[in-house]
């Protein structure tokens, strides 16, 4: 690559599983920032995975498949309780946007109802 190349660049919509075309990116996105934060509670309770699983009751293969992002076999519920099992006072915020794309559709169909 030449000094003169240039390199094309895509914004991305910020949830990776929309842009790389996984079925219910939302979802995903969400299970992931969940995983992540049970992650964080983990490390910094300094708890392996069989001491999770003495203070929460949460099998210990649990937590590894959350540290190894194997996330199929968890639901945005399960992951929420895990948390809260581990950080009783976590505070998780999440904000549904709807894309640019579907905000059009909605108004025209809402202009559509009142004419």
């Amino acid at each position: 690559m030449t000094k003169d190349e240039k390199i094309e660049t895509t914004r991305g919509s910020g949830n990776v599983f929309r842009d790389v075309g996984f079925p219910n990116p939302d979802v995903e996105q969400a299970k992931a920032l969940l995983s992540a934060e049970i992650i964080k509670a983990l490390d910094s309770q300094k708890l392996s995975v069989r001491k999770a699983q003495a203070q929460t009751k949460v099998q210990a293969a649990d937590f590894s498949r959350i540290r190894n992002a194997d996330l199929k076999r968890f639901t945005i519920d399960r992951l929420m309780t895990i948390l809260g099992k581990l950080e009783p006072e976590a505070d998780i915020n999440m904000k549904v946007r709807l894309p640019a794309k579907r905000k059009k559709q909605i108004a025209k169909e809402q202009v559509a109802l009142n004419v």
